[in-house]
């Protein structure tokens, strides 16, 4: 846990000053490739997978220009969140963002999580605390509870805690293109630049097609 929360903490000075790419990402520097590629839900389509937890304050950063990159999306490329779970939190997190996933929450929900960890200072610590504040946003509590153990949830759960092992992440915000290449925040040296680096590689791997 130590390792990871200071994984976070070290990509925070690549924030400050945002590196412009006048050429392609530089393997080895802006990205690494996986020693072995991690098959995809959608092999017809390139996927960008991006790593988070809710707690993350880089993840809440990088948030809204992912949010606006995704959404420009062609049909091509399949776009996915997976909660990174290391345990205790995170995991609690991650059950979270399945539950929600399953139920097809508004999508509004999910940025109301990052909100209220961040700027309301709210833990979502516990099953209780995480019901009562989805219901505040016009989630149905009942069936939350009912989904929150539900066997669809766990195997989105344990689905994710192997993909991150795969994708041998260490820290978040992360991403990865095709199962093949890894990159985070550290590596593209901003939020802008992260995105940037995820277009480039994903045009990549449409010409290795």
């Amino acid at each position: 846990m130590r390792k990871l929360l200071l994984s976070a903490v070290l990509v925070g000075a690549s924030l400050v000053g945002p590196t412009v790419y006048a050429q392609a990402p530089v393997e080895g520097t802006n990205y690494i490739t996986l020693s072995s590629p991690v098959p995809t839900a959608q092999p017809e389509k390139v996927e960008a997978a991006a790593l988070f937890w809710y707690g993350c304050p880089h993840c809440f950063q990088l948030e809204p220009t992912l949010k606006q990159w995704s959404a420009t999306l062609p049909e091509d490329v399949n776009f996915i969140r997976v909660p990174a779970m290391f345990g205790g939190l995170w995991n609690l997190h991650g059950q979270l963002y399945y539950t929600l996933e399953t139920l097809q929450a508004d999508p509004k929900v999910h940025d109301s999580i990052f909100n209220a960890i961040h700027n309301e200072g709210r833990k979502l610590s516990t099953t209780t605390e995480i019901a009562n504040f989805v219901a505040s946003q016009g989630v149905d509590k009942e069936q939350f509870l009912k989904t929150w153990d539900s066997f669809s949830v766990k195997s989105k759960m344990e689905k994710a805690k192997k993909q991150a092992l795969a994708y041998q992440v260490s820290g978040v915000p992360a991403m990865v293109i095709n199962g093949k290449y890894r990159f985070d925040l550290g590596m593209t040296g901003g939020l802008q630049q992260t995105v940037d680096v995820a277009d480039a590689l994903i045009e990549k791997e449409r010409q290795a097609e």
